[in-house]
């Protein structure tokens, strides 16, 4: 390796990596924020949040690595260039590719990674952040007792609580109502003066001693009972009672992932090419099915005839025996005929066509009503069809162009590594500043643009604008002018926008003011 290529990789990695992880805690939060309330109160551990973390970081890969590579390339030709080695290495006779080369070779790999992270590492986090999200969102809040509110969080159990002490377990003004035999008691309710409350070492089981209280029951009606019938009123009095309430429905239980596991972020390149192929299959079997819907409709009859019955066909076989004729019915079934055509009723067409006031006229007054009604059925049965059927294929063919965009990102966030290399080197050279200060806004307004672009093609695309492909190619290829440019401005050490011929012009148009005023006076 090269003297020239191990400073610029050196150069290269300690920004890359700096830049990566805090674009990646951005991305991060940004998506933390949209879930915070399936997350919050429900009790859960520190390394499920770990976990879950991981999971969604893996998956912002993709928007994280254009956006490092970018910032690194202006920061890492920024400080050459300020520092006046840039222009040292060009006085020597090296062009800016040759010095670009090792950060070439670095970008195409940060950009195969990113295609191989889309490919076989994503759907894998995909699928383990949307079942542990899943999980979370089924799972009960945890358990907090907290005095004057009315707790729920156990079924069929309300929980009231006075006061509670700083230490957390002793309590006091306790009201516990049971509700688990409805039917068989009408109120079971039970005041306590004090108590204390906790959770087993093992955490499967809440406990409540209550002291020095009463246990009020009424029971209700058992069966077929006269309504005048009474029935006592149960009052217990207790100095000590315990209550205990099993944990497990306060656990989080795991879902089965194949529930998740046929949906466009969960699945890998080949799978969404799959499914491209049966969705486009099944959108002409739709469009042939409507077509076969349609002329079915068309030819169905208007009056349901009845079929003729066809004559049962004998053989008349002679009994050599007894010397009598005996009647069978034929061992092979005779072929089904078809049913005769329904033909119109008779037209009464007595005088030109023309001075008709409309078609049903051409028919005798008898039939009028029945032929309206049934084209009106026609109608409605046609109609009905055809919007059920366009529902289905505009259904199939929003999930083709959402399909189609899933799979095509993926190359389009690998190559976009490779693009912002030339646009952000460049830039850096032309500025002359190194740091975090101008890099990082350079990188943002170029960052923002290829966002901005990707939202309005994806949008082209669900409207049937553009195809799925153009729409996720369309950003890079409208970038890769742009870094040709600014490539040809930082080789030529010219300046980004020349000024030159503003300047002329503006010189010309103040000396025709001055021609104009002095006319005039």
């Amino acid at each position: 390796m090269k003297k020239i290529d191990k400073l610029l990789l050196t150069s290269f990695i300690g920004p890359f990596a700096v830049s990566f992880f805090i674009a990646l805690f951005v991305l991060i939060m940004q998506f933390l924020w949209l879930y915070i309330d399936d997350i919050a109160g429900k009790g859960v551990s520190i390394f499920i949040m770990l976990e879950l973390i991981g999971y969604l970081s893996i998956s912002t890969f993709p928007m994280a690595l254009p956006i490092a590579v970018l910032i690194a390339s202006v920061m890492v030709l920024g400080n050459l260039a300020e520092r006046y080695e840039l222009s040292s290495m060009k006085s020597a006779g090296v062009p800016l590719i040759r010095i670009m080369r090792s950060l070439i070779f670095c970008a195409a790999g940060i950009g195969l990674f990113s295609y191989i992270c889309s490919d076989f590492i994503i759907p894998i986090s995909n699928l383990e952040f949307k079942s542990r999200l899943y999980d979370i969102r089924r799972q009960k809040p945890a358990l907090t007792l907290e005095k004057g509110v009315f707790n729920e969080d156990f079924r069929q159990f309300v929980i009231k609580i006075g006061s509670k002490e700083e230490d957390g377990e002793t309590i006091g003004d306790i009201m516990i109502e049971d509700q688990t035999n409805i039917g068989q008691v009408k109120f079971n309710q039970i005041l306590a003066d004090s108590g204390q409350m906790y959770t087993t070492r093992d955490k499967r089981f809440f406990v409540m001693n209550l002291f020095n209280g009463t246990q009020y029951q009424e029971p209700g009606n058992q069966g077929a009972t006269p309504q005048k019938q009474k029935f006592p009123f149960i009052r217990t009095n207790f100095k000590s009672l315990t209550k205990v309430w099993d944990m497990r429905e306060f656990e989080m239980v795991s879902t089965d992932k194949d529930r998740f596991s046929q949906q466009r972020s969960m699945l890998s390149m080949n799978q969404l090419r799959v499914n491209m192929d049966s969705l486009q299959i099944s959108m002409q079997a739709s469009r042939q099915a409507f077509a076969d819907d349609m002329l079915t409709n068309m030819k169905r009859p208007l009056v349901k005839p009845v079929p003729a019955i066809p004559p049962v066909p004998a053989y008349v076989q002679q009994n050599k025996g007894k010397g009598k004729l005996k009647i069978t019915p034929p061992k092979v079934q005779p072929e089904p005929q078809r049913p005769a055509r329904a033909r119109l009723p008779k037209q009464e067409i007595t005088k030109p066509l023309t001075e008709y006031a409309d078609f049903a006229q051409v028919f005798g007054a008898e039939y009028r009503p029945a032929l309206q009604k049934e084209a009106v059925t026609r109608v409605k049965l046609t109609k009905n069809a055809l919007e059920t059927r366009k529902n289905q294929i505009d259904a199939r063919r929003k999930e083709f162009v959402k399909t189609g965009y899933e799979l095509f990102t993926k190359y389009s966030f690998a190559l976009v590594c490779f693009i912002f290399l030339f646009i952000g080197a460049p830039m850096g050279a032309i500025i002359r500043k190194g740091g975090f200060g101008y890099p990082i806004l350079v990188s943002i307004i170029f960052f923002v643009i290829f966002i901005v672009l990707t939202i309005v093609c994806r949008k082209l695309a669900e409207s049937y604008i553009m195809t799925p492909f153009w729409a996720a190619m369309v950003p890079c290829i409208i970038l890769i002018p742009v870094g040709i440019f600014l490539t040809r401005k930082a080789m030529n050490d010219s300046q980004l926008f020349n000024t030159d011929r503003i300047d002329r012009l503006w010189q010309w148009l103040m000396a025709r003011l001055e021609q104009r005023k002095t006319k005039i006076a």
